[in-house]
Order: structure tokens, then sequence, then C-alpha cells
């Protein structure tokens, strides 16, 4: 299983983009492009339905050796043998997601993973002393993923990398367009929601972005 400290691309298989029937093949086509995370996010899905999609994807995942993250869900970690989870703002406490994630997993030394929102450097600094394994930090431009969220902008990006310890995934609004004036502001890992699952070739498309991420990395 591919290490979170190394992973730079995380993508989301949002059913507010994506067609059930179609799960399958976009994050097949998402793995081959070389996203290095995955969280399944479902809003408004029952939890019943959540489980259903997760032990559709969870095989491809595995294949591909990439951690796979529930959204919203912990509870649901132990009975699909999801890697983690990711919650907001408004959710659980990062400790009471980690025991719902891993209350079934008592014993082992590997904690699930346990991602949290956050959408200031104060917000980052409190998810971290909070226990957060990694965080999700923006909306940094307008997104319509999270509509009615003011973005934030990309001027407290390098604070936060440098105020943390743990891996920061940059969100909101990214795409290829505007990957570099991220990167620019000093992000070094970046999720992108709409602007893989609404291209033409997602494969090409994560190819792309994760060439840029990559050669960036470099530097």
């Amino acid at each position: 299983m591919k290490s979170l400290s190394d992973a730079l691309l995380y993508g989301i298989a949002d059913l507010g983009y994506v067609r059930s029937e179609n799960l399958e093949s976009v994050v097949e086509k998402m793995m081959e492009g070389g996203v290095d995370v995955l969280q399944l996010r479902a809003k408004g899905a029952s939890e019943e339905e959540i489980e259903s999609y997760a032990r559709r994807l969870i095989p491809i995942t595995e294949s591909a050796g990439v951690p796979f993250i529930l959204n919203d869900h912990p509870e649901l970690v132990p009975s699909v043998g999801a890697q983690g989870a990711h919650v907001g703002q408004d959710d659980f406490e990062v400790s009471d997601a980690r025991w719902r994630a891993g209350r079934a997993l008592a014993g082992e030394v590997a904690l699930p993973l346990i991602g949290k929102s956050t959408h200031s450097l104060a917000q980052a600094k409190a998810a971290i002393e909070q226990g957060a394994d990694y965080i999700g930090f923006g909306p940094l431009f307008a997104t319509p993923t999270k509509p009615g969220r003011p973005a934030i902008g990309v001027q407290d990006i390098r604070a936060v990398q440098e105020s943390v310890a743990v891996p920061v995934f940059c969100i909101g609004g990214i795409k290829l367009e505007n990957l570099e004036q991220v990167l620019d502001a000093g992000a070094r890992r970046v999720v992108i929601v709409s602007g893989i699952l609404a291209a033409a070739d997602v494969a090409s498309y994560c190819q792309q972005v994760k060439s840029v991420l990559l050669r960036r990395s470099a530097i």
C-alpha cells in the first residue's frame, strides 16, 4: 500500500459527478492515471449504499496499492476494509472518528487513517493537535463541489505547510489551469475533484496533473 507521505494527488470518486454504474470504470482510469489516494464521497446516500459502493471499489484500489478513504462514515471503515475516513469541521472529532474507524481493529499496530477538512491556519493547527493523519486545506477557489462555502485563497498555504508536520492536501477548485499557481503558493499535494471527473480522458488528465506534481516536487 502506498504511503500517505509519498502521496501527491488525492482523487475523489464523488457520486455528485459520477453515475453509480460508471464508478468502477472511472476509478480504474484514476488508478491508471496515477492517483495516490482515493476517497469515496456519496453525500445523501444511505450507509447501505455507501457500503455497497465501497465494496465495488476496494478491489480496484487494493490492486493499485492505493489507500481507500471513506467520506463522513468512519464507522464503515472496518466492515468494508477501507484504510481510513475523512471528516469535516462539523463532523466527528478526530479521536471519535478514529475510535469508530478502528474499533474492530483493536490490537493492530496500524491505526486507520483519519483526515480532517480545514479552512484556516487555526483549524489546521487544531486538527493536528487532535491527531489527524493528514488535512485537507481549502477551498482555495470557489467550487461547485462545496456550494456556498467561501474560497479562502492561496495566501496561507505556505504558512500551513510550515506549521504542520502531516501531509497537507490543498483542495477546492484546483484544476490543471491553476495548478502551477497553487504550487507557487507553497502547495505540495492537491485534491482534484471536478477537474478529473469531468475530463474527457480521466487517465490522461490525471497523468498530466501527476507529471506537474512530480516535476515540482523534484525542484
